[in-house]
């Protein structure tokens, strides 16, 4: 990797050696005009230009990478390595374990590493690769969708729910479950498509199983397009994150932790949140008020 992604930077090394060697200035003036050291412009004289864009003669930015590393592996372990791979092909964490045993210490990563350089490390065929297309504008009801799976309690009596929240009105849907699945997810989707009063274009979701390849099959089939958010980013599905957290603060917190419980408690508090409570992020309007508008 180059120790500078400045594009302009090529040319201002030639200026700078230009100044230099045709125009008669010292190398400390023209490193102090350009601000660099002086050290820097006498390596710069050294190197040969080259031409860059549109003809242009630069001093191009090399990179940064060591040519060597202290703690490399050595040629007997790399071969070690290959040896056990291509005895029953097997994963980075076993060969890592067998090497070991074998009285070599080194670390998982490095061997990933060195099947991965050379070219033998391959993803499995199976992974789901998902696409990340431009993210729609909430202009309208149901144009943008986000759903989510929310747990509570320990694993032998856990509770679930599915939780969804249009982005453009605030508006609401929850509807407790004992466990998540793709066909549960599939089911949640037409019993919150009856319950708004307007119909999903866009659904966005994390990339947990219960919104899998087959759940995207079956909601894409219906005319819905469904889309992930992006790894690592939080914020994209940001909006039905903070409608979980009213919904275990305002309704949850203070209700027994019991299907039944749930399921006669949540319909009561979304008919609230829905028709009743005013949204700062609305004008202080309440989401039934925003889909009217429309």
């Amino acid at each position: 990797m180059a120790y500078s992604q400045n594009p302009n930077l090529p040319q201002v090394r030639y200026k700078a050696v230009e100044l230099v060697k045709y125009r008669g200035w010292s190398i400390r003036k023209a490193a102090r005009y350009f601000g660099f050291s002086h050290c820097a412009v006498r390596l710069w004289l050294k190197r040969k230009p080259e031409y860059g864009p549109y003809g242009r003669l630069v001093i191009s930015t090399l990179s940064s990478r060591p040519y060597s590393h202290p703690r490399t592996l050595s040629p007997e372990i790399v071969s070690r390595i290959l040896d056990i791979r291509a005895e029953r092909n097997q994963c980075a964490e076993i060969i890592h374990h067998r090497l070991l045993g074998e009285g070599i210490t080194i670390s998982l990563s490095s061997v990933k590493r060195t099947l991965k350089r050379c070219g033998i490390r391959k993803f499995s065929r199976w992974k789901k690769w998902h696409q990340y297309p431009p993210r729609p504008l909430a202009g309208y009801p149901g144009q943008l969708v986000e759903i989510d799976s929310m747990f509570d309690g320990r694993l032998d009596g856990r509770l679930s729910a599915y939780v969804l929240l249009d982005v453009c009105s605030r508006w609401g849907y929850a509807l407790p479950t004992i466990r998540v699945n793709s066909r549960l997810s599939v089911r949640f989707i037409g019993q919150a498509q009856i319950a708004t009063p307007f119909s999903f274009k866009t659904l966005q979701s994390d990339h947990g199983s219960e919104f899998s390849k087959w759940f995207t099959k079956v909601v894409e089939y219906q005319g819905i397009q469904h889309r992930h958010s992006r790894v690592r980013k939080p914020t994209d599905n940001g909006h039905v994150e903070r409608f979980i957290q009213t919904l275990q603060k305002d309704c949850l917190s203070r209700i027994p932790r019991t299907l039944r419980s749930w399921r006669k408690e949540i319909p009561e508090f979304l008919r609230y949140y829905n028709l009743e409570r005013p949204h700062m992020g609305l004008s202080y309007q309440t989401p039934m008020q925003v889909v009217k508008s429309y």
